[in-house]
């Protein structure tokens, strides 16, 4: 782990800009272009930011609760039952001023994001019942949210991740009953569409505002939902955005498909002129493997629209760069999902466990009550943990994130520029059994270790053969640099070109072992390395440059 402690990493990262960076200029409306988002000059802005997770709407495995804590409403009962009434509203009104706050969206923008995803609750911004009525607390935090990014030049993408009723049926959303009752009783789809209206009043002439997210993940297949109701998404969608397009002709709208996002077969062209489609991308498999988007790329050319990824992450630096690098190079911009959560090494900030915070997480897993002064104890706790001031920061999963050094860069993250620009193989018929399945580079798995949450993979090049790695350098400066290789049965003469310039090596171990290359001068911004191999075999695992 490591942490930022001096003002002059800061001030280096405040000016880390990256391609069609909003950060110097002051934010105009964005609007689509063809398959581009662009502001009001015309420029091509790519939405890269962070999902402000569980901040308006807890989630259970951010909080390492069990099914009795598994959504907003029976978190909210846990800590109720635990305290009291009165304390619990104390608490939650407490919680959602630390958990984001303005020093968020400051190093947000300092680490070169220049988006949020804010994940609403509409029992945030609606009562529920048979007369709902509307709730200043949760758009008084939204107005908050949004002046502060005004400030630091961040964008907004305003994200119904739970709507009246449920979209999913699962817990997600907090859904009541778990079944998705805004597909079911017209009232909740009324209420959904009133609601956004409301949103979209009340921000129609702010430009900080990106886009508004209609609904997040909806009619996943595992519960059933899809089935019986997924022929009720397009309607709905249509139901809101032509009631928001009375109020609001500014904003970017983005539609997500059915399962978990995903599923985009009910869209067959654009119902608007100013909407995106969305997707979003984990990659959970054992061993690791970058999931394909090539579904996404070709729908993309079929409705002439932008394509963005709402959330990604939730696994390992590995796959945070070559998800990164796989959506850049193809023109999609993405929110990581999130920016922080309890006692985690994979995302940017990481909240400190409070203590006895196990014995609150073993009571919503059917174990013993704990004592209520425990318990307030370990809340208040979690009060204070919360704000980023006493949050563990994470450089290697940020620069990870941003594809940027110092950073371990694992040999099977070579470049997405194809074949002769960031590799050459001999043999391009015979594809990767591992990874990166759909292109030839040989990737070999060495690991699938249980305790870890990813699997150590190695490229191996054959003589004449060749990858490149790209990255970002946030100053011109000398850094060090050494990989981690093996020969097989004899030395293996190298070729490394760190930009311009040509470095002979060999490798002479047949098992891995980690050797120093030297110290190299980098320029700021974009950089690279080439790795050819002049004899022999090379099994490369990874290149580190600190």
């Amino acid at each position: 782990m490591k942490t930022i402690s001096t003002l002059a990493l800061i001030i280096t990262l405040s000016f880390f800009s990256f391609a069609q960076s909003t950060h110097s200029k002051k934010l105009t409306f964005l609007h689509t272009s063809g398959q581009d988002i662009v502001n009001e000059a015309g420029e091509k802005i790519f939405l890269k930011g962070v999902g402000l997770g569980n901040w308006l709407l807890p989630e259970g495995y951010m909080w390492k609760f069990g099914g009795l804590g598994d959504r907003p409403r029976k978190i909210e009962k846990v800590v109720e039952d635990l305290i009291g009434k009165e304390k619990s509203n104390h608490f939650w009104k407490t919680y959602r001023q630390n958990y984001i706050t303005e020093a968020d969206i400051k190093r947000i923008a300092e680490l070169g994001f220049n988006s949020v995803r804010p994940a609403l609750n509409s029992r945030l911004f609606l009562t529920e019942g048979e007369n709902p009525v509307y709730v200043d607390e949760g758009f008084q935090l939204i107005d908050s949210l949004v002046s502060w990014c005004k400030k630091h030049k961040i964008y907004v993408i305003i994200d119904m991740h739970g709507a009246p009723g449920g979209q999913t049926g699962a817990n997600i959303d907090d859904s009541p009953n778990d079944i998705p009752e805004l597909f079911i009783d017209k009232k909740y789809e009324d209420q959904l569409v009133n609601l956004w209206v409301k949103i979209a009043e009340r921000y129609k002439d702010e430009p900080v505002v990106a886009a508004y997210d209609l609904l997040n993940e909806p009619l996943p297949k595992a519960t059933g939902a899809a089935d019986k109701y997924k022929h009720l998404l397009v309607p709905v969608y249509k139901h809101i955005t032509s009631e928001i397009r009375k109020v609001d002709q500014k904003h970017m709208i983005t539609l997500e498909g059915f399962d978990w996002s995903n599923d985009w077969s009910l869209f067959d062209k654009p119902f608007d002129a100013n909407v995106f489609y969305q997707f979003h991308y984990y990659c959970w498999g054992r061993p690791d493997n970058l999931n394909s988007i090539d579904q996404y790329l070709n729908k993309r050319n079929e409705l002439n629209t932008p394509i963005w990824v709402g959330e990604t992450g939730e696994k390992g630096n590995a796959i945070y760069w070559a998800t990164t690098q796989y959506f850049e190079a193809n023109n999609i911009g993405f929110s990581f999902w999130p920016w922080k959560k309890m006692d985690t090494k994979n995302t940017p900030y990481s909240i400190k466990k409070p203590d006895n915070w196990d014995l609150i997480s073993e009571y919503t897993k059917k174990g013993p009550k704990p004592d209520s002064i425990v318990a307030e104890k370990a809340f208040n706790d979690l009060l204070e943990n919360i704000k980023i001031a006493n949050c563990d920061y994470f450089e290697d999963v940020c620069n990870a994130i941003n594809t940027r050094i110092p950073a371990k860069i694992e040999a099977e993250n070579y470049g997405f520029k194809g074949f002769n620009r960031s590799y050459f193989v001999l043999d391009t018929i015979n594809k990767s059994k591992f990874y990166r399945t759909n292109e030839p580079v040989k990737i070999k798995l060495n690991s699938t270790d249980k305790d870890q949450f990813w699997s150590d993979q190695s490229v191996e090049l054959q003589k004449s053969e060749w990858v490149v790695y790209d990255f970002t350098s946030l100053e011109s400066k000398k850094y060090k640099f050494s990989l981690k290789a093996s020969s097989g049965t004899k030395p293996t003469k190298l070729i490394i070109e760190i930009n311009n310039k040509k470095i002979n090596f060999t490798v002479n171990n047949k098992d891995f072992s980690e050797v120093i290359l030297g110290n190299y001068s980098l320029e700021k911004g974009k950089n690279k390395i080439k790795v050819l191999v002049q004899s022999n075999v090379l099994n490369l695992d990874w290149i580190e440059i600190e």
